[in-house]
């Protein structure tokens, strides 16, 4: 019966995982950025990557919607798979793979457009709404769900630029989300935003955890102790370390990870 039991919460576990990366290396020209890492990410959780500046948490991120496409001197090798498609695959198209890995970048960049046209955007350009109806719709429930539709429900024609930063990065998370992604990637979104914008974005990740696999890259150990389940702690582009966020902060294996936890390295 125990073996059962064990067979099943092993079987549940493996059919959690959402992301699961094998053996990647980044280079960036000569320079090693990522050196052998794997890992496997669970869906409808909250992942967060955190270490020192420069210790290669963002360029993995990167790895994971081919961000790393876009510079000349980026080679990434290994296996990354999302729901055991290998996302590397030639015939894998990048522009779709990030409709469903969404990003949010550390500064809110929204588009010079209206609050309605920056959510509106990725949905049209991928062919989601079928009229004007369909688009209102999806446009009002990615701003319901970034937690802003109330803020901006008068003024949708309004420019985006217009909001204020902590506003800007909700409205850049109802993009992101706009296009029914499944993953969300998050590099460092809070580093720009004041205390009260940052408990905001930070309950909203919470809240973000129920429909998406969420990973966040963040300097602030405070912030992954507390909107994360799991946390990878990275150094010199080595994943040093990847556990239950409660067992990183207590009970660390690795003497590097209580070293940055303690503030000793970083």
């Amino acid at each position: 019966m125990e073996d059962m039991i064990q067979m099943d919460r092993a079987m549940s576990t493996q059919q959690d995982i959402k992301i699961r990366a094998n053996g990647v290396q980044v280079y960036y020209g000569e320079n090693h950025a990522i050196k052998d890492v794997s890992v496997e990410i669970q869906d409808k959780t909250v992942t967060a990557f955190i270490g020192p500046s420069g210790c290669g948490k963002s360029t993995f991120l990167r790895c994971i919607n081919r961000m790393n496409d876009t510079i000349d001197i980026c080679r990434v090798t290994g296996d990354i798979r999302i729901d055991d498609e290998d996302i590397y695959d030639p015939r894998v198209d990048p522009v779709q793979l990030r409709a469903k890995v969404g990003m949010v970048f550390q500064k809110p960049n929204p588009f010079p457009k209206s609050i309605y046209d920056n959510v509106a955007y990725g949905p049209k350009i991928h062919g989601l709404a079928a009229s004007k109806a369909d688009l209102d719709e999806i446009v009002e429930k990615a701003l319901r769900r970034g937690a802003i539709w109330d803020e901006v429900k008068d003024r949708l024609h309004a420019p985006g630029t217009g909001l204020s930063g902590g506003q800007q990065q909700r409205l850049c998370i109802a993009r992101a989300i706009a296009t029914e992604p499944e993953v969300l990637l998050m590099d460092e979104p809070c580093s720009a935003l004041d205390p009260i914008a940052t408990a905001q974005v930070e309950e909203l990740i919470d809240e973000l955890r129920q429909n998406y696999s969420v990973v966040i890259v963040t300097h602030s150990m405070q912030q992954a102790a507390r909107v994360s389940q799991r946390t990878a702690f990275f150094h010199l582009g080595n994943l040093v370390e990847y556990a239950d966020t409660d067992k990183i902060f207590t009970n660390p294996e690795d003497p590097r990870t209580e070293s940055y936890i303690s503030g000793r390295i970083g």
